[in-house]
């Protein structure tokens, strides 16, 4: 038989043994070693760990690359929202396109294979982000899955015309809807009113949360409520809730406890968390990243993500994940194996349950393919592990190849 690819020579997470994938018509047809078989596109992966792509599951394609248009004075949460409110009124539709594509290529080239997106609803941005999300949601399938959030960051009882939009972009073919409780006058109501809209659409619901280093100003309860009147265990995503970082181990494991009861899910994102947090304390500045490993202990579905690229809650970012997964664990101080591991995990099987994009390299299984110059997937994030290239559903998506080096012969010397 020949198949469409045979990658060789490839790790899985499982085990250090080398195998061999032959892929046809899409999925994974054969997945052992040394396969006595031709393919039509034949690699040899050189021992490299072979994944199924990195999950993104919170990142802003829509507002972000825009540190031209946009000033950062105070370096905080506040400012970065009204700088950014300011600055998404001038929003094209084509505007949006051309930044959103720019990360995304760059996220494809950095091994993401899966995202989700929230994408800002409301009388400034009106449905122009919208639009042009759901073209880049279009036009990248053949690298990723992107899932878009109708999201109101700048609240709702306020301003009740977004309320209406939002309900309108799910019509239209938004995945979720997502929250800022913090942001709004009333946040017990902005919670109700959301997940009212995910009631109404049948869609899961994601909630910007506890942004701040305050442990007794806290809007979890009120999810936590609602999720169980609901029956919306294990459809809810809370995002940010730097104030665990602020909360002693024990009261963290007792929430921790309660999440994963309530079937809440928790993204960090290391890279806004630290630059937005902790400004008003020159010495001994806390890290504001809520502590991943601690809380994946008592259950809780845990993962980490891009958040905000090149902007001003996040002036700096590249798309890629694996740094991602490497700074969480700088974070965090952790250092053996397994927890190494688990931050991988945070970074591609967690997060692909959180957005519902759960995959696993097996017989039968969808042949969407990441390589990276590693041994395991804990070396992977020690290192910063170089990605080499992928496949999704069998197709080559994006190849970086391998690095060389011209060493001087002797003669020149």
């Amino acid at each position: 038989m020949t198949f469409d690819l045979l990658i060789r020579n490839a790790r899985l997470a499982a085990g250090p043994d080398l195998l061999d994938i032959a892929v046809a018509e899409g999925r994974i047809a054969a997945l052992a070693a040394g396969l006595r078989c031709e393919a039509v596109e034949e690699v040899d992966a050189r021992g490299a760990l072979a994944f199924p792509g990195f999950t993104d599951a919170h990142v802003h394609l829509d507002k972000a690359c825009i540190l031209d248009r946009c000033r950062i004075c105070e370096g905080t949460l506040a400012e970065a929202v009204r700088e950014t409110a300011k600055a998404k009124a001038g929003f094209t539709e084509d505007d949006v396109y051309r930044r959103a594509a720019r990360v995304v290529e760059k996220a494809i080239a950095h091994g993401t294979t899966a995202m989700r997106s929230f994408v800002e609803i409301d009388p400034r941005a009106g449905f122009r982000s919208f639009a042009a999300l759901t073209r880049i949601r279009t036009d990248f399938a053949f690298a990723v899955d992107i899932q878009l959030c109708a999201f109101a960051q700048e609240g709702l009882t306020q301003e009740p015309e977004t309320l209406a939009m939002l309900d309108q972009a799910l019509a239209d073919g938004a995945d979720l809807v997502g929250g800022c409780p913090y942001t709004d006058p009333d946040p017990a109501e902005h919670i109700r009113l959301i997940f009212d809209l995910a009631e109404k659409h049948d869609v899961d619901v994601d909630f910007h949360l506890d942004f701040d280093l305050n442990p007794e100003r806290t809007n979890l309860p009120a999810v936590i409520a609602e999720t169980a009147r609901r029956g919306w265990g294990g459809r809810v995503t809370i995002g940010h809730v730097t104030n665990f970082a602020a909360m002693l181990p024990e009261r963290v494991e007792a929430i921790g406890r309660a999440l994963a009861e309530a079937g809440i899910a928790l993204v960090a994102l290391p890279a806004t968390d630290l630059f937005l947090n902790g400004r008003e304390m020159p010495v001994l500045t806390p890290r504001g990243v809520a502590p991943l490993h601690r809380l994946a202990g008592e259950g809780v579905v845990t993962a980490v993500a891009t958040n905000n690229v090149l902007n001003p809650f996040t002036p700096y970012g590249d798309g890629s994940l694996i740094r991602m997964a490497n700074l969480q664990a700088n974070v965090a101080q952790v250092s053996r194996g397994e927890d190494l591991a688990l931050a991988f995990d945070m970074v591609t099987s967690l997060p692909g349950r959180i957005i519902n994009r759960s995959r696993r390299l097996e017989t039968g299984g969808e042949a969407t393919i990441v390589l990276v110059d590693a041994a395991d997937p804990g070396s992977a994030v020690r290192e910063v592990a170089r990605v080499i290239g992928g496949w999704k559903s069998g197709r080559k998506s994006f190849w970086n190849g391998w690095p060389a080096l011209f060493y001087p012969s002797a003669r020149d010397v």
